[in-house]
C-alpha cells in the first residue's frame, strides 16, 4: 500500500465511524480491503461470529440499536453477503497468512469508535479537509481507524517479506467498551499464538517516537446500581416516600471515600448519576453507573467488593433497594522483556522513527489485556507497542486526530518485529 492508499483508507474509515458491536461497515471494509490487496494469499479469513467466541461478547446494545446501525451499513453500499455473516452485532475478523514452517506470531488492532460529537471547527483537519465523521454522535476520538489501517498494511508488508511462520492478524471489535477482548481471546484462533504484538497510536507520545512496551495497564470493572425507593408528594406528604436519589447521592458520596490500598494505584468513579422527574415529586428510581479500576486485577477485585458494599449500605440506610449488575470487564497485563526488546532494536534502525522508549506506563485500561494474558497463560509472549502520534486534541475529545505519517512508522515497526521474531524463532 503508498502512503495515498493508507491515508485513503484511513479517511474512509474515519468518515464512518461505528461504536462498539456496531462495526458493520468497519468490518465489511476492512474485509474487501484484504480480499482486494492479499486475495488468494491469504490462507483464511474469518468474519464475524467466525472471528471471535460469542457468547463472550460484554456490553452488546439492544436490538433497535444494532439494526439502526446494521441498517446504516446496509446504505452506505457494503458488500451484503459480508453484512450478512455479521447481523446481530457479531463484527470483527481475523485475517490468517500461512508461510510454511515457523512461529504463530498475533498482532491485534481495534476497529470500534467512540458515541461522542466530532468537532466541526475549520482548525480541525477532518472538518477542513472532508473527512469528518458522517454518523452526527459518533466519532474516531481514538485513533481506532488508524490502527485497522496498520493491520491492513502490516499484513500486506509481512505478505511481501522472507517472513517463515504464520502471521494472525486480529481485528478486535468493541475495545471502548471493554467488551470485545475477552471473545477474542476466547476464541479458537489464539491458542496457538507464539508471540502476540498489541498496538495504539498516541498516548500522549508525539510522531517519531515509539513505546516498545507498554505496562501498567489498570484492571478494570463496570458496575450500573439501580435504586428503587417509592414515590409520594413532596409537599403534601413527604414521610410517605422513599427517595431513590438521595439513596444514590449517598452511594456517589461513599465511593469516593473508599480507602486506596498499599499494594497499589486503585480507581473509582461514578461517570453516570441519573433519577427523579419532577421537583415535587420524591424520586422512586434512580441508577448509577460506575467503574473500578486496580495496578493489578486483585486490587480492581478490591474495589468492586468496597463499591457493592457502599452501594447496599446507601441504599439501606434510606429504605431503599438496590440492584447491582456488572458489566464488563478486563485484567490487568504486562509486556514481555523478550519481544519489548526485539521492537526496540527495530525501532531503532526504522526511518522516521527519532526515538525509542523501552517501557512506559499507560495509566488506563485495555482489553488486549485478556488476548496478552491468554497468550501468556499458554506459554506465549506479548507485548503491547505505542506508536507516537501528534494530535491536537486529546484521546477522547471533539478534536482528536491523528498525525497520519505515523501510521506508516507503525507498519514499519510491527512488520519488521513480526519478521525479526520469525527469525529468531524459525
Amino acid at each position: 500500500m503508498t502512503a495515498d492508499d493508507l491515508v485513503s483508507l484511513r479517511r474512509d474509515l474515519h468518515r464512518k465511524p461505528e461504536p462498539a458491536w456496531r462495526e458493520f461497515y468497519t468490518t465489511a471494509r476492512i474485509v474487501a480491503e484484504l480480499e482486494s490487496r492479499l486475495g488468494d494469499e491469504l490462507a483464511e479469513l474469518h468474519v464475524g461470529p467466525d472471528a471471535i467466541a460469542g457468547e463472550h461478547r460484554m456490553a452488546v446494545p439492544d436490538d433497535a440499536e444494532l439494526t439502526h446501525w446494521y441498517e446504516r451499513a446496509r446504505d452506505a453500499g457494503i458488500d451484503e453477503t459480508v453484512l450478512e455473516r455479521l447481523e446481530g452485532g457479531y463484527t470483527g475478523a481475523v485475517a490468517v497468512l500461512e508461510r510454511g514452517e515457523g512461529p504463530t506470531v498475533g498482532l491485534r488492532v481495534d476497529i470500534d469508535a467512540l458515541p461522542r460529537a466530532e468537532s466541526d471547527d475549520p482548525n480541525h483537519a477532518p472538518a477542513t479537509e472532508g473527512f469528518r465523521s458522517e454518523h452526527e454522535g459518533a466519532m474516531h476520538a481514538c485513533g481506532h481507524d488508524a490502527h485497522a489501517t496498520i493491520g491492513i498494511g502490516v499484513l500486506e508488508r509481512v505478505a511481501r517479506s522472507d517472513f517463515r511462520g504464520t502471521l494472525k492478524v486480529f481485528f478486535q471489535p468493541a475495545e471502548e467498551v471493554v467488551g470485545g477482548g475477552k471473545s477474542m481471546a476466547e476464541s479458537e484462533h489464539i491458542r496457538d499464538i507464539d508471540a502476540l504484538l498489541a498496538v495504539h497510536i498516541g498516548l500522549d507520545h508525539p510522531t517519531g517516537e515509539i513505546v516498545a512496551g507498554i505496562d501498567g495497564f489498570l484492571a478494570v470493572s463496570h458496575l450500573e446500581a439501580a435504586f428503587t425507593g417509592e414515590s409520594a408528594h413532596a409537599g403534601g406528604h413527604p414521610e410517605q416516600g422513599r427517595n431513590a436519589v438521595q439513596a444514590m447521592a449517598t452511594a456517589v458520596q461513599n465511593l469516593y471515600g473508599i480507602p486506596r490500598h498499599n499494594d497499589g494505584t486503585t480507581r473509582v468513579n461514578a461517570g453516570v448519576v441519573e433519577g427523579g422527574s419532577a421537583a415535587n415529586v420524591i424520586p422512586d428510581e434512580a441508577r448509577i453507573v460506575a467503574e473500578v479500576r486496580g495496578e493489578t486485577t486483585e486490587l480492581m477485585e478490591y474495589m468492586k467488593r468496597r463499591t457493592r458494599r457502599v452501594l447496599r449500605s446507601a441504599a439501606r440506610m434510606h429504605d431503599c433497594e438496590v440492584d447491582i449488575e456488572t458489566g464488563a470487564e478486563a485484567p490487568s497485563a504486562t509486556s514481555d522483556q523478550e519481544l519489548v526488546s526485539v521492537v526496540a532494536d527495530v525501532a531503532g534502525e526504522t526511518a522516521g522513527v527519532e526515538r525509542v522508549l523501552e517501557r512506559d506506563e499507560l495509566g488506563g485500561s485495555e482489553d488486549a489485556t485478556f488476548l496478552m494474558r491468554k497468550v501468556q497463560e499458554n506459554g506465549g509472549r506479548a507485548c503491547y507497542v505505542g506508536v507516537g502520534t501528534d494530535h491536537p486534541g486529546g484521546h477522547h475529545t471533539a478534536t482528536f486526530d491523528v498525525d497520519e505519517a505515523s501510521i506508516g512508522h507503525g507498519i514499519d515497526v510491527l512488520a519488521g518485529s513480526i519478521e525479526q521474531i520469525s527469525r529468531r524463532q524459525s
